[in-house]
């Protein structure tokens, strides 16, 4: 699956695949939105949900596996800081989607308009 935007963005099925499983709970929603804003510990995100500190950080190695948080060490704590760039790629790959349904809407209009 190639995606194009202003520049060439490119993903492999295999990443579509594994950004939109994770995009697909809502608990990793909310953590990519929470740490696209700010970096969060995995202890800090830990306390913001009903949940294991166990399960956050499951939560969280999906949402790295798919690119699109990064975890860098700062001392003992392991932050969590959501990836943009993978953001924008998936959104590169949904404009590619718009245009195609757009252009067959086009074309029905067309086909429409002749009749």
């Amino acid at each position: 699956m190639v995606a194009h935007h202003q520049q060439r963005l490119e993903l492999s099925d295999d990443e579509v695949d594994r950004i939109f499983q994770a995009l697909a709970d809502t608990t990793r929603r909310d953590i990519v939105r929470r740490t696209l804003v700010e970096e969060f510990s995995i202890s800090r995100l830990a306390a913001e949900y009903e949940m294991s500190f166990a399960a956050v950080q499951k939560h969280v190695t999906v949402l790295q596996r798919a690119g699109l948080v990064t975890k860098h060490s700062r001392g003992r704590e392991r932050l969590v800081r959501g990836n943009p760039a993978t953001i924008r790629r998936a959104q590169a790959l949904l404009d590619h989607y718009e245009q195609i349904w757009r252009s067959r809407i086009d074309r029905l209009d067309a086909l429409l308009e002749q009749n």
